[in-house]
């Protein structure tokens, strides 16, 4: 890895470091507001992110996904850049983190495509 690359990737980390310490220093009233995905082609209907819905409010926590799964300034970024895909998350990437395994699974559409 290069040094701009490290350097980058540092700023990421601290960036969302800081947000994490502000969303427990000001309350989850400061969490970035809900981000709706774009439906991509077949998708039953449009998936909506709630930040508020996806912290535990009694340890918050940012980097549990950020920025490993996703990016932490891009709305709706993987972390690589792909496309966010079923097939993807059904071998445990993306939402599949933690979507099929601890949190609900992909059984029902409606759980999250609305």
């Amino acid at each position: 890895m290069n040094r701009t690359a490290r350097n980058l990737r540092r700023v990421v980390v601290l960036a969302a470091a800081l947000l994490a310490t502000a969303a427990v220093a000001g309350g989850l009233d400061r969490l970035p507001p809900d981000h709706v995905f774009t439906p991509g082609d077949g998708s039953p209907g449009k998936v909506t992110f709630s930040h508020q819905n996806h912290l535990d409010p009694a340890k918050p926590g940012c980097t549990n996904c950020h920025p490993r799964l996703f990016k932490t300034l891009e709305k709706g970024a993987t972390a690589d850049g792909s496309p966010i895909r079923h097939a993807i998350m059904e071998k445990g990437g993306q939402c599949g983190a933690c979507h099929g395994k601890g949190a609900f699974g992909f059984d029902s559409c409606d759980s999250c495509h609305r």
